[in-house]
């Protein structure tokens, strides 16, 4: 009988940890989708006002930058500032091309 409690702790010991390292990864992943939603949109927006043609590859590319920068630096303003110019320097050299 000892044997089996001890089973039975170290088994719901291992569902807690799991939930919570799935709860973690599932958070992640929302904000993920979050900030990509905006950032999406935010382009999109940014591409009109230039009055260039939407490209969801622009978009994409610009908003995966964008994601990695702001992880690495905590800043919403130098992510964007960097990728900004990131892809206005990727557009002008394809056109050279």
């Amino acid at each position: 009988m000892n044997a089996s409690k001890h089973n039975f702790f170290i088994f719901v010991n291992l569902i807690i940890l799991f939930n919570s390292f799935n709860s973690y990864y599932l958070a992640q992943t929302k904000q993920d989708s979050i900030i990509k939603l905006f950032c999406l949109q935010s382009v999109k927006v940014e591409m009109m006002k230039a009055e260039m043609v939407y490209s969801e590859e622009i978009a994409n590319k610009t908003c995966d930058c964008y994601y990695e920068e702001f992880m690495q630096t905590s800043s919403h303003q130098d992510a964007k500032t960097k990728c900004k110019l990131e892809t206005k320097e990727n557009l002008n050299h394809n056109r050279k091309i």
